[in-house]
């Protein structure tokens, strides 16, 4: 960028910059609450519902959520969510400081936070269409992108570091300290403009859900998407609850920010190759070959495989397409949506293509405890099961990733002929 692109941009870039060193502290504190808790109870369901609690808020509103921002002004908004938020961690930091932090504070202050991210999201991205000039839009999506991975690559490594080597305590001081800067940062040294409003009646809050859903009952194409990407939601989220299940207690906390770690690069590399990439003659069958290769390589080798460095391997076959599926995805998306459709139809789109990642973290973390792990307990060390997934704790986890191996397979074999029905064609 040149002077000029900075001077323009100078209010995003210090938005972005602030607000993405939060999420990064803040998802460093998430990261090892779910170590703390795993350690104290052994348990995959128990760990998977901090992610449960999180979520369920932003898939029962996030329907609403768009409507309700356009209402409020962005920037208190903003700040109050960040507010609250915080005061959550502190709460958390309170209560570990006292040693009567247990496991379902986790989980009501996790929905408290959930709720405060569905309602900061929509407000987000209106302030950062808000501050950048329409000719810098390519650029401040690649930042965002840019951020993600890194968020992806730093969160899990920087956590088990700082979480293994100076406790929870030093954890959430870091996110405490990223989110004072970011308050301050958009609170006095970023004025944000407000948007005009309307004076004729808006469309009501349940008006705008069921103009979005009606659109897409009538687009076999978007709906069957949304349906596919549910699947896998699904699928990927038991295997996030599966996991920590797996490599803690085989080779611990670092091996676990190892293994995330690659997935974070894995989506860099994706997201690099993107740009690359010429645009595929058939959006449709890319999404579905790469969700294919994604679903084929990492789940397999995580079930049969036994040390980081190969778990690692798996990870960056697993993520690698991940950024090419998004891309054309989002192409569809939005040459497919009208404009003025788009807000409502993506509100419909968050709430149905999403419901599935709650509902697969509650699968995963009970199939690991209740199913998987008491069936392992039992075999003879010599028999079929513990020569495939390995003994102890930690292979009815690895049992999982080879039944979501099939499943996720089936699940875009199954798709992908239900799609070649579905006739899309890029608009000039």
């Amino acid at each position: 960028m040149n002077k000029q692109d900075l001077r323009a941009l100078r209010p995003y870039l210090l938005l972005w910059s602030t607000q993405s060193l939060s999420t990064l502290g803040s998802g460093m504190t998430s990261y090892a609450l779910v170590l703390w808790l795993y350690q104290r109870t052994g348990s995959a369901l128990q760990t998977a519902l901090l992610t449960v609690c999180s979520y369920a808020p932003y898939v029962v509103m996030s329907i609403f959520a768009g409507a309700l921002s356009d209402r409020w002004n962005k920037k208190r908004t903003m700040l109050a969510c960040d507010a609250l938020a915080a005061c959550c961690t502190l709460v958390v930091l309170a209560l570990l400081g006292t040693g009567r932090l247990a496991a379902w504070h986790l989980y009501a202050l996790n929905a408290v936070n959930g709720l405060m991210n569905t309602v900061q999201q929509p407000a987000s991205e209106v302030a950062a269409t808000l501050l950048v000039p329409e000719r810098y839009y390519q650029k401040t999506s690649g930042l965002r992108s840019l951020s993600q991975a890194l968020h992806s690559i730093l969160t899990p490594v920087l956590a088990s570091v700082l979480f293994s080597l100076a406790g929870m305590g030093a954890v959430i001081a870091v996110d405490l300290t990223t989110f004072a800067l970011a308050f301050l940062t958009l609170w006095l040294c970023i004025p944000l403009p407000e948007t005009p409003r309307p004076r004729e009646d808006r469309e009501s809050v349940l008006a705008s859900a069921r103009a979005g859903l009606a659109w897409l009952r009538r687009e076999p194409l978007i709906l069957t998407l949304i349906a596919f990407l549910a699947s896998i939601n699904l699928i990927a989220s038991i295997y996030n609850a599966a996991l920590p299940a797996m490599v803690l207690p085989t080779a611990g906390e670092r091996a676990l920010g190892a293994v995330n770690g690659c997935a974070g690069i894995a989506t860099l590399l994706g997201s690099l190759l993107v740009t690359l990439l010429p645009p595929p003659k058939d959006r449709v069958r890319t999404i579905c070959f790469s969700l294919l290769f994604s679903m084929s390589t990492e789940n397999f080798i995580l079930a049969f495989c036994r040390t980081t460095p190969l778990w690692c391997i798996g990870a960056l076959l697993g993520w690698l397409a991940i950024p090419v599926m998004n891309a054309n995805l989002d192409v569809i998306f939005r040459c497919t949506i009208p404009p003025e459709m788009q807000g409502r139809v993506y509100a419909c789109r968050n709430t149905l293509q999403f419901f599935t990642i709650p509902l697969g973290y509650l699968l995963g973390g009970a199939l690991v405890d209740r199913a998987f792990e008491p069936l392992l307990a039992v075999q003879a060390p010599d028999s079929l099961l513990p020569r495939l997934f390995g003994s102890g704790k930690g292979s009815g986890a690895a049992m999982l990733f080879a039944v979501i191996g099939v499943a996720g397979v089936l699940v875009c074999l199954l798709f992908s002929l239900r799609l070649r029905a579905c006739r899309w064609r890029e608009r000039s």
